[in-house]
């Protein structure tokens, strides 16, 4: 049995931004990318992590640092897992290739440097508007908006934990 300290096989898909650009090239096409801050996995996210993957041949998930996490303004206690917990959890998931971090407010710079061919982002996102959107479909790549998963929300169950139901 492997103790909780020994490292994991899924633990390899983890990697810094720098190594990131370097192991895109050797995933199976198409790529499809997408980020966010993960913060206490629940069914919404694996569906759309599941979704996500089925479209391409590898998915690459960007998580935001602990720091651009708080910068989004979801409470001061959060996140509440740290970013290496949090891509820990994400690396585990079978529908995950690859998982790096940006400190950014947005993963505007890494879509730019890993060029994906898909870029996937939650329901509640208005595509044409995102400017990572242009990039994507600048060098020809798509963008495309997956629905949420009704009655899933990590904020929704921070806040059912705290109300002790």
């Amino acid at each position: 049995m492997q103790s909780a300290a020994a490292p994991s096989h899924f633990t390899q898909k983890i990697v810094s931004r720098a190594e990131a650009a370097k192991r895109r090239v050797a995933l199976p096409g198409p790529v499809v990318f997408t980020n966010g801050v993960f913060d206490v996995l629940h069914r919404g996210h694996a569906s759309y992590l599941a979704a996500a993957r089925a479209l391409g041949g590898s998915l690459i998930v960007a998580i935001n640092t602990d720091a651009s996490a708080r910068r989004l303004g979801k409470g001061p206690d959060r996140p509440l897992n740290n970013q290496e917990d949090r891509a820990v959890l994400m690396a585990a998931l079978e529908s995950v290739s690859l998982v790096t971090w940006f400190d950014e407010d947005t993963p505007l710079e890494l879509i730019t440097e890993l060029k994906p061919d898909i870029l996937v982002k939650g329901g509640d996102y208005d595509m044409d508007k995102l400017a990572e959107t242009a990039v994507v479909r600048a060098y020809g790549g798509q963008a495309q908006a997956l629905p949420f998963v009704d009655g899933y929300s990590t904020t929704a169950l921070v806040s059912k934990i705290k109300a002790g139901a």
